[in-house]
């Protein structure tokens, strides 16, 4: 069974052709506009809904499926998430680039002595930045910034985070 992302929302409607007004993840309005398709979950199943245009409209797009042609078309998906196949996601992926899903369960150790320190229970946004959630090994659980500077390198292949443990951070 395929297992989708979401990428997106269906705000609204735009205009009385069928158009929509769909909102997307910040950083990745190149990603959405190469798409050809899209799933949108209705009633715990998966319908594709086949792009036939889309464009840019200061901080949404909007986009025209295939067969939705007026505004009581498109109503009943209003508010729906747009959810692509995670291989697609996966496919356009930089090297150095992961899904935030993947942190969770890697083990996290200290860069100066390898020592570990305990393994990722999640991951956040606070709206300056992501959070690594740490259970730490005395069981506290620490919340650290998700930086270059803090957390220089991440294997998901051997499942560990390296951090800078810095005087303070897992306290």
């Amino acid at each position: 069974m395929a297992k989708y992302i979401s990428v997106g929302k269906i705000l609204n409607f735009h205009g009385i052709k069928g158009e929509a007004k769909v909102g997307y993840s910040k950083n990745q309005q190149d990603f959405f506009l190469a798409l050809e398709s899209v799933f949108v979950k209705k009633d715990d199943e998966y319908v594709e809904l086949e792009i036939s245009s889309i464009r840019q409209n200061k901080n949404f797009l909007i986009v025209k499926f295939n067969n939705i042609d007026s505004i009581n078309d498109i109503l009943s998906y209003k508010g729906c998430l747009l959810f692509v196949e995670e291989d697609v996601v996966r496919e356009n992926l930089d090297e150095d680039e992961f899904l935030i899903d993947e942190l969770v369960g890697l083990s996290v150790f200290d860069a100066k002595n390898d020592e570990k320190l305990g393994f990722v229970i999640g991951v956040s946004n606070n709206g300056a930045g992501d959070l690594i959630s740490i259970k730490t090994n005395s069981k506290k659980i620490c919340l650290i910034p998700f930086v270059k500077a803090i957390v220089p390198i991440v294997n998901i292949k051997e499942k560990k985070i390296i951090i800078n443990n810095i005087e303070g951070l897992l306290e």
